[in-house]
Order: C-alpha cells, then sequence, then structure tokens
C-alpha cells in the first residue's frame, strides 16, 4: 500500500475546493459544513455503491442487462447491415477484429438504449429512481426542487434533455441553481452514451458501467459543491408536482420520440468523431513540424499531458504515469470524452496501472468540454430565452466546476478503491 498516493488524492481534494474560491461571487456566504457535507457524501456513495456486498451484486446485474440489451441490439444490426452489423461472414475471418465495424455494431446502441429509456419514463419507473434520489440530495445538502430534480436527471439523461424535466421553472431560478443544473449537465454523462463507452473499455474494466454509473451518481453532490463555491446563495424556488411536464403521450409516443433522438445522437457522434479525430490529425501534422523534444515529436497529447499532469497527479496517479493521464484529461477538455475514451481503449494495460487506469476512468466520465458550452447556453436558452445573458455568463464557471467536479470523484475512488 502506497500511502504517499493516498496522500496526493487527499492535498487534491483539498487543492480542487480551494481552486474556485478566487472566482466566489461571495466567499463569506460559502457554507462550509455543505462543503465538507458534499464530500462525506461523495465519499459514503463510492463506499456503499463499490464495497458494499450486495448492493455491488446488484450494480453487476445492470452490466448484465446492458450486456443483453447489446446482444439484442446485433441481432437488429445483423438483419439491417448483414455480417457488417454482426452477422454471418460470407468468408472466412483470420482477424475477428477487423470485422468489428463502430459504426454498425457497437454505436447502434445509443438508438435502443434511448428508445428503452423513453419508454422506462413514460412508465414511470426512471422517475421514481430520479424522485427518489433527488430527495437523497435534498435531505443531505439541502437542494432541493427544480435544481436537485434536474441536476439528478443528468444522470440518466443529458445535459439538454434534463432540463426540459424542470423547464417551466428556468426562466426563475436563481443563479445558483441555474449554475447546479448546468454543472451537473457537464459532470455527468447521458445514460444512452454510458452504455456505448462500456461497450468501448469492457475489455479493460471489469463492471465498467457501473462505475460509470457510479460515477455519475457522485457527481451530483460534486456540481452542488462547486456550484455553492463559486455562487453561493440560497435555493429558493419550489418544484409543484402538478406542473411536472409529460414527455410522451404513450408507449409507441415513447419509443417513436426515442428513436428519433437516439438517431441524432448516432449521426452526430459519428459526424463528430469523424472532424474532430481529423482536426487532431491536422493539428498534429501542423506541430509535429516544430524541432523534437526529448527525442520526439510534438503532439497535442503530448502538450495536453505537460499541462495537465499536475492534476492527474493531484488525483492521487503517479508522477510517472501523470502525462499520459493528463493528456487524456486535456483531450476531454479542449476536444470532448468521446476522443478521450477511444485513446483509453488503445492505451496497452502494462502503461497505466489499474488503480490509474481507474481514476482516469472517472475524471473522463463527464461532458465538460467547449463544445457543451454551446450546446447548453443553445439548448436551456431555447426553452428561457430571457436567461440567455445569464447562461452565457455562468458558461466558463459551470465548466471549471464540471472538470473539478469529475477530478474530484476520481481522488475519492482512487482513495476508496483500492
Amino acid at each position: 500500500m502506497n500511502w504517499m498516493l493516498y496522500l496526493q488524492a487527499t492535498l487534491g481534494i483539498v487543492v480542487f475546493i480551494a481552486i474556485p474560491l478566487p472566482f466566489s461571487t461571495a466567499r463569506r456566504n460559502i457554507r462550509w459544513s455543505m462543503v465538507v457535507g458534499a464530500v462525506a457524501l461523495q465519499f459514503a456513495i463510492c463506499i456503499l455503491l463499490l464495497k458494499v456486498p450486495f448492493i455491488s451484486q446488484a450494480f453487476a446485474y445492470v452490466n448484465d442487462a446492458v450486456g443483453a440489451v447489446g446482444h439484442a441490439t446485433r441481432q437488429g444490426t445483423a438483419f439491417v447491415y448483414g455480417y457488417l452489423g454482426g452477422g454471418d461472414k460470407p468468408f472466412e475471418v483470420t482477424n475477428p477484429n477487423a470485422v468489428v465495424t463502430f459504426a454498425f455494431q457497437v454505436l447502434p446502441l445509443v438508438i435502443v438504449m434511448s428508445a428503452l429509456s423513453a419508454v422506462l419514463w413514460y412508465w414511470r419507473i426512471l422517475p421514481t429512481v430520479v424522485r427518489g434520489i433527488s430527495v437523497m440530495f435534498e435531505r443531505t445538502l439541502g437542494v432541493g426542487g427544480p435544481a436537485g430534480l434536474g441536476a439528478t436527471a443528468n444522470i440518466f439523461m443529458g445535459q439538454v434533455e434534463a432540463p426540459l424535466l424542470v423547464r417551466p421553472y428556468i426562466a426563475t431560478m436563481t443563479r445558483y441553481e441555474l449554475l447546479i443544473l448546468m454543472t451537473a449537465g457537464m459532470a455527468t454523462i447521458a445514460g444512452s452514451v454510458m452504455v456505448i463507452y462500456a461497450a468501448m473499455l469492457g475489455d479493460q474494466f471489469k463492471d465498467v458501467l457501473s462505475h460509470l454509473l457510479i460515477k455519475s451518481i457522485m457527481s451530483v453532490p460534486a456540481s452542488v459543491l462547486f456550484a455553492h463555491l463559486l455562487v453561493p446563495e440560497i435555493t429558493s424556488s419550489k418544484l409543484e408536482r402538478s406542473k411536472e411536464p409529460r414527455l410522451y403521450t404513450g408507449t409507441m409516443d415513447a419509443i417513436s420520440r426515442g428513436t428519433t433522438d437516439g438517431l441524432n445522437i448516432y449521426l452526430n457522434i459519428l459526424a463528430i468523431l469523424i472532424v474532430l479525430i481529423a482536426f487532431v490529425a491536422l493539428t498534429n501534422s501542423a506541430i509535429g513540424l516544430l524541432p523534437e523534444v526529448a527525442g520526439a515529436p510534438l503532439s497535442l497529447e503530448r502538450l495536453a499531458g505537460w499541462i495537465f499532469a499536475p492534476v492527474a497527479w493531484l488525483m492521487g496517479i503517479p508522477w510517472a504515469e501523470a502525462t499520459l493521464s493528463g493528456s487524456l484529461l486535456g483531450v476531454k477538455t479542449v476536444l470532448n470524452e468521446f476522443i478521450a475514451y477511444l485513446q483509453l481503449a488503445k492505451i496497452p494495460v502494462g502503461e497505466l496501472s489499474e488503480r490509474s487506469r481507474l481514476i482516469t476512468l472517472y475524471a473522463l466520465c463527464g461532458f465538460a468540454n467547449f463544445a457543451s458550452i454551446g450546446i447548453q447556453i443553445s439548448g436551456i436558452g431555447a426553452m428561457a430565452p430571457e436567461r440567455r445573458a445569464d447562461l452565457s455568463s455562468l458558461a466558463l464557471p459551470a465548466l471549471l466546476a464540471a472538470t473539478l467536479a469529475s477530478c474530484m470523484t476520481g481522488a475519492i475512488v482512487g482513495i476508496v478503491a483500492y
């Protein structure tokens, strides 16, 4: 047991909390009891969901359920795309990995999960779970109402879809509540893409979906914590159950609209992957024209690694591995977590220890990148045009808060899991 790594992570938690203080709008109003409570709650969630046997076993069943959904999806892709979608091959396969097509075999899972999530929402299964979790956060952190419900919904829904649940209240939310909603959206990932990352990283992590889900749950109190440090106001809005919007009119409507939403996500992921990977290649080609440093050509990943290596070290990652982990954090922030996870999946097992790999998995899990700023301003702004000015002014604070929230969950899981 390397106690130095635990001391690093503990120091990191303190530093992460200290970073927002110079940017706080009213440091004297910070409730330090709430700050301590939020950190303690993250530790409690991590311990309960990772270390309590019957709870961790329940999460293992979630992985099995998603595996069943993946198998069912493969039946659909095989019918539509034939051998490209995983059907019988009309030739002898000598390299199985060469016939696994990401666009036709892995990514269609997002469409099925989107439709399934819509059905579960209409059947009131997901809303019941969301409300149950939001009540826990309200009683422990004092954050309820629209902000608490919207932030909790981000565990399962996207950063624009979740605010739809509290759309009637966005116009009257305080800046603190609005920042909580934005931060939680960036600090978590939608359930529909969560399963894609689980499929991508399943060979490297046992029960990877459980870890991604645990991270999103931990990110809610972390989002409240950093939003409070930046804008320490008092939540005052109340949620009236009668005003909660109805998203679907029936089961078939949920399937239809969920499928359409999933298709939009599918096409958007395909397009953004093509463009961003091309941009990374072009950027690396341009940077590669500069003189070599330490006997190797410069690249976007190397530059990001040098910048974010101290952040990785503060999460409890050894310095020898901090540059590699930091490069993924940089790629996630500048581009998106999808590209970062693709690169994480390609890293040989020996280059990152199991502990460092798990910490990095948690730190990368979230929509905290510059593109999300535009997505939230346009998406949430369309629901409440009068709040566009507030959304714009809170965009960078939300990005900072969400990044720190993800880093804190990485530090905590490094302490708890090992």
